[in-house]
């Protein structure tokens, strides 16, 4: 979900969207590029971010390629996605770890498009109310970073609290949408809001490499036995990044009970600095507003006015100024999560 400057997409906004040049035959052309043969057209899966197919081999085997989008990452950015997966992969994590050339090169380039293949995950996502599920995805991320902290990331983002604040700010505020009234109240209630979260910015001591982007759709599995996907959003964050998003609970009680679980889990590895639990609540309202950001900023991407009509609307901006009023309300109250 990370955001960008709007000026890389306003730039093609008057021309057609790079993505629109993809087309099947280019797709299986790029794909056959490596040396595979695909019986079948390749089929697409759910993602706005970058373009993702499933496809089967010649041996029945199932992969997943990821086109990535254009200006986004650099090479560099992602071969150190790809070289953190290649580490886990290495240490028994469970995770899809891109596939490698004769050459040992996962990063493929075709015609303009930079892109990788992947083993398919099957599998469905984790329950959040199972006590179960909850103990395998702590037990899941506590792998994951007790291999992330052996080494930091060179190319990745930062966690940057004030830079991503201000990017988030900027690009709404240029969005076309908002009434003034609305655009006044976001600038008074996103920079109080803004305030509050860089008064409550985590120290440079405690990043370390993460997933960066747990959410549900990036876990999957059965039973107690999960995977986790797509590391486009990788990056230098506090552990308790990846542990957030999970806990999605209303009641106190239950949404203790989901702490407890992911604790006990990732302790099976390493201990969980407590203390970073201060910070959920900060996390999320950064997510809020970077989320509507990467909404407007991907706008002149046409897949984008497709799946999400509404951000045109007032009454998204109207909800969405609520929602960062309330969260800005809740950071105003004690910490909620420290135990």
């Amino acid at each position: 979900m990370t955001v960008y400057s709007p000026i890389q997409d306003h730039a093609v906004a008057v021309a057609p969207h790079p993505f629109e040049q993809l087309s099947p035959a280019r797709i299986v052309d790029a794909v056959e590029s490596l040396g595979f043969w695909l019986p079948g057209e390749p089929f697409a899966l759910n993602s706005y971010e970058n373009r993702v197919f499933l496809f089967h081999d010649d041996e029945r085997l199932r992969w997943v390629v990821k086109f990535y989008r254009p200006h986004r990452w650099s090479d560099a950015q992602i071969q150190e996605e790809h070289d953190f997966l290649a580490e886990l992969d290495e240490a028994d994590v469970p995770v899809a770890a891109p596939w490698r050339d004769a050459e040992g090169r996962s990063l493929h380039h075709f015609d303009d498009f930079r892109f990788a293949l992947f083993p398919q995950v099957s599998g469905q996502a984790p329950e959040l109310e199972n006590p179960v599920h909850l103990f395998a995805l702590g037990d899941l991320i506590g792998q994951l970073h007790a291999v992330a902290r052996r080494r930091t990331f060179v190319h990745r983002q930062r966690l940057d609290v004030t830079g991503m604040v201000e990017e988030s700010r900027e690009q709404v505020l240029t969005a076309p949408w908002m009434t003034r009234q609305q655009r006044q109240a976001y600038e008074r209630i996103s920079e109080k809001l803004g305030e509050q979260l860089k008064a409550r910015a985590w120290p440079a001591e405690s990043l370390i490499r993460t997933h960066g982007d747990c959410h549900l759709g990036n876990i999957l599995g059965r039973d107690e036995h999960f995977a986790l996907v797509d590391f486009d959003d990788c990056l230098m964050a506090p552990a308790v990044q990846d542990l957030w998003m999970m806990l999605t609970a209303q009641h106190d009680q239950e949404a203790q009970m989901q702490l407890s679980e992911l604790l006990e889990g990732y302790e099976q590895h390493l201990d969980f600095p407590r203390a970073e639990l201060a910070w959920i609540e900060p996390l999320r309202g950064l997510r809020l507003m970077r989320y509507a950001a990467w909404l407007v900023t991907r706008w002149s991407d046409p897949a984008f006015p497709r799946a999400f009509p509404w951000v045109a609307d007032e009454g998204y901006w109207d909800q969405h100024l609520r929602t960062l009023e309330q969260q800005r309300q809740l950071l105003e109250e004690s910490p909620r999560w420290l135990t």
